[in-house]
């Protein structure tokens, strides 16, 4: 199994819960919408993993670890349904993400850590767009 596995279960969960999701986003208002509620439900998981651990000085407790991980996999359900509304495929978030950490990478080699790194090109282009979106 593989991300493209996750893709297609998640796919297939949100079908089954809305049928016609992916028609629907189509439109742009209702794209920004569903990408928003999916938004949403994701920073209310990412609440409740942070609700497992005792972190409340005020309050006795214990961390929760086997919860947390139930909940990091309910926030990759959600971050799973945003990039399909977004328009990526399992394809894309790979190679997006190779791109990307190759990047991060230059960054730290090139100074990003002590504030010397410039992120723009003498065109005013941002290195995201050059390193990542613009290569094949």
């Amino acid at each position: 199994m593989d991300l493209k596995d996750i893709f297609e279960k998640q796919i297939e969960l949100n079908k089954r819960i809305n049928e016609h999701l992916y028609k629907e986003i189509e439109d742009p208002e209702v794209r920004r919408k569903w990408f928003m509620n999916f938004q949403l439900a994701l920073q209310q998981e990412c609440a409740e993993a942070t609700d497992s651990l005792a972190w409340k000085w005020w309050k006795k407790g214990e961390d929760d670890w086997d919860n947390i991980k139930v909940e990091l996999v309910d926030i990759l359900h959600f971050w799973v349904s945003m990039c399909t509304v977004a328009g990526l495929t399992a394809e894309d978030v790979m190679s997006l993400y190779f791109k990307k950490n190759q990047l991060n990478h230059t960054r730290q080699d090139k100074g990003y850590k002590e504030g010397t790194y410039t992120k723009y090109d003498a065109n005013g282009v941002e290195d995201n767009q050059i390193a990542v979106l613009e290569k094949s």
